[in-house]
């Protein structure tokens, strides 16, 4: 545990650097494109008069002043594939962004969707020695949690007190300067693939960069997506992106489960190449303006002209029929939803009070797929946009800027999270401190 909590608490620091100087970048690495915001901290106030919007709740302290997009290289089912490719991918959007802000950018925030997410519920309990709740107290009940053997090649991600309970009191966000005698906690503890980690710590610093925060893009999604009542009452937000589709359960605000699937957009637009013999972009083309899951009487008469440049004649003015085309796409859009419906049922997501799943990301704008999903996952499914943020751009405000937006808000104002606590030393062996030394020499 020792080696990343120390690289967490070391990168919450440079955070509360970059907020200071008034500039940090936020980077989502997907599958299909890398997003990157430039956010400056100053405070609304200068820009009220020049453009009249108020600030929304929680977002008033910052405001986007570049956002730049890049088709995504070198990176599979949300992990790293090829290092130079996807260097040369986060360099030109960072660019593009720090051109359109003209402002130079040393730190970003980055998350990543893959990595085969898994999440842990852990509970500890402390006498508390003085009758109020203190700061150290609550460092000592995290410490008390019981972790499990998550394995040698796992990191933790996130790792967020869920809900505290003082004395017979539960559902308390924060304990701090109460009274009583017993402190317990739940926490949510998300590990993720350590290799997919260390590679992209490695790629952001071969651009010149300085990682001030790292998130996994299920979490951040749920946060631009879900409104305030799902996230407080229980809800699930699917994020379908590219290469893989990421799943994440809230309750009382705080995420409690996520998980991924290693199937999204991409693998519906590989479908159509293989079906429709054509290339990937020609079929890319074709989903977007014509796609769809759910075939009416009309789609059989809607032919498609799928057009080419093979120099064969026949073969370039083929035509297809809407409806077969949908018949392509339907069965891999149902098996991602099917997994989807898998995950879910294992983490217990019926037993919630509210029951809302939100679609979100970009693969989420197949027409028809909120009646599909509704069948496959259950009654209330709702298409989900990100929250308007100050200064986001007009191309920026759809659905696959979803995890972008939510990253923004998880830069503003991070929930709380074990290593923002001073954890006694004795709680982890020495061993991992050592580790965790030469790990940081390592890498920064």
């Amino acid at each position: 545990m020792g080696d990343l909590y120390d690289s967490q608490r070391a990168m919450r620091q440079m955070r509360k650097a970059a907020m200071q100087r008034g500039v940090v970048a936020i980077l989502d690495v997907g599958t299909s494109k890398i997003a990157c915001l430039v956010l400056r901290f100053d405070g609304p106030e200068q820009f009220r008069s020049s453009d009249g919007v108020g600030s929304l709740a929680g977002q008033s302290q910052f405001r986007v002043i570049g956002a730049a997009t890049t088709r995504s290289r070198g990176v599979r089912f949300g992990e790293i594939d090829a290092m130079q490719e996807t260097e040369r991918a986060i360099r030109t959007a960072v660019q593009a962004a720090q051109k359109m802000a003209n402002v130079r950018v040393d730190h970003v925030i980055a998350c990543l969707s893959g990595a085969r997410p898994r999440s842990y519920g852990l509970d500890g309990t402390l006498d508390v020695s003085g009758g109020m709740v203190t700061e150290q107290d609550i460092s000592q009940v995290m410490a008390s949690c019981d972790v499990p053997d998550y394995g040698a090649d796992r990191e933790v991600l996130h790792a967020q007190p869920v809900n505290f309970a003082l004395d017979h009191r539960s559902g308390l966000a924060d304990p701090r300067g109460q009274i009583g005698n017993q402190l317990k906690t739940d926490m949510h503890m998300l590990t993720v693939d350590a290799t997919a980690i260390h590679n992209l710590f490695y790629c952001i610093k071969r651009c010149d960069l300085e990682l001030a925060g790292l998130a996994s893009s299920a979490y951040v999604s749920g946060m631009s997506s879900l409104v305030e009542d799902e996230q407080e009452l229980g809800a699930a937000c699917i994020d379908l992106g590219g290469g893989s589709t990421g799943i994440s359960v809230f309750m009382k605000k705080h995420m409690i489960f996520a998980d991924s699937v290693r199937m999204g957009g991409d693998h519906v637009t590989s479908d159509i190449s293989m079906g429709l013999q054509i290339p990937a972009a020609t079929a890319e083309r074709i989903k977007t303006f014509y796609g769809g899951v759910v075939a009416t009487g009309m789609d059989d008469r809607e032919m498609i002209e799928i057009g080419g440049d093979t120099g064969d004649w026949e073969h370039d003015r083929r035509t297809v029929s809407r409806a077969e085309l949908i018949g392509i796409m339907r069965p891999r859009v149902e098996e991602i939803l099917e997994e989807v419906r898998e995950r879910l049922d294992a983490a217990g997501f019926e037993h919630l009070p509210g029951q809302q799943i939100v679609l979100t990301g970009g693969g989420s704008q197949i027409p028809g797929l909120d009646g599909l999903a509704s069948k496959i996952l259950g009654q209330q499914v709702r298409l989900g946009r990100p929250l308007r943020v100050q200064g986001l751009p007009q191309a920026a405000i759809g659905p696959a800027f979803s995890s972008a937006v939510g990253l923004t808000l998880f830069a503003a104002n991070p929930q709380d999270e074990w290593w923002d606590f001073e954890i006694p030393t004795e709680n982890y062996p020495a061993r991992s401190l050592k580790r965790a030394v030469k790990w940081f020499k390592d890498n920064w």
